[in-house]
């Protein structure tokens, strides 16, 4: 059940991340809709709900697929002024192919690592997801789409230096494993 519910509220993400950049009116909206770190950390989160790496692995997966249908749904649908087609359909996927792609690595990577962390405190895993909200911007940079807006840029930068800091306290708290998994 926690599995079903876990991909369902993935879904919903994923719908609410396309809706959200779909707010012309607000132009930041469109660019914090545009980074990439929060998906990894539904991946990361996904993977800290498990206590072994296979289930967390899958589950990475299958939420980070989730939350793709969902934003392809939400972006093939009426309430963003699309009409739903097998052409339609076969377009997104084509379109979306890097980012399919990517995702069958980093869901199930990016929850591994939480599950790592979940299990031994595993840290360069946690500070890897950490790192990326601390990067992407940099890597926006060099990849020709600047984030425009300062500060989402910003934001994006002091949440990747706050998981690292809440990544650190933890370590300096947790001298043994938190949870072993069961055999």
């Amino acid at each position: 059940m926690t599995m079903v519910l876990a991909a369902v509220l993935a879904a919903l993400y994923g719908a609410g991340d396309q809706y959200f950049g779909s707010f012309s009116i607000h132009p930041w909206m469109a660019d914090v809709s545009f980074i990439s770190a929060p998906w990894l950390v539904l991946a990361f989160l996904a993977g800290c709900t498990q206590r072994a790496a296979r289930r967390a692995v899958l589950l990475g997966l299958a939420c980070t697929f989730s939350a793709l249908v969902g934003y392809g749904v939400m972006t093939l649908s009426p309430v963003e002024h699309a009409h739903v087609s097998g052409p339609a359909v076969v377009a997104f996927i084509r379109s979306e192919g890097r980012v399919l792609g990517g995702g069958v690595v980093t869901g199930p990577l990016f929850a591994w690592f939480g599950q790592r962390w979940r299990a031994e405190r595993a840290w360069l895993g946690a500070l890897a997801t950490a790192a990326a909200f601390c990067l992407e911007p940099l890597a926006h940079i060099r990849a020709g789409s600047p984030i425009r807006s300062s500060t989402v840029v910003w934001a994006e930068v002091a949440v990747g230096v706050a998981m690292a800091a809440y990544i650190g306290g933890q370590l300096g708290t947790a001298s043994r494993p938190v949870d072993r998994p069961t055999t």
